[in-house]
């Protein structure tokens, strides 16, 4: 997974810095091989469907979108912003 998305959005977003860091810190450890490892690791993530996972960023500030190939162990980030430009796109398909 390549760290260019999220440092590009923090340097946007400086709040988001710290939040995203430690995102990227644990994400790249982990080795989940389910959907359900997610989320007991991150109560409030939201399992989509085509093996998207919606991370909430800084308290729900902003939404991070991954698909994951869990037998790879790979994660593309689709999307990372606003909680309000999240609402403007199809999650499911992005």
């Amino acid at each position: 997974m390549s760290k260019r998305k999220v440092r590009e959005f923090w340097e946007n977003f400086p709040d988001s810095r710290s939040y995203l860091e430690t995102w990227y810190d644990t994400v790249s450890k982990a080795t989940w091989k389910t959907p359900n490892e997610i989320k007991q690791f991150y109560a409030t993530v939201t399992i989509l469907k085509n093996s998207r996972v919606v991370f909430n960023i800084k308290g729900n500030d902003y939404r991070l979108i991954a698909k994951i190939n869990y037998d790879k162990q790979w994660m593309f980030i689709r999307f990372i912003g606003t909680h309000k430009e999240y609402d403007k796109i199809d999650a499911d398909t992005i």
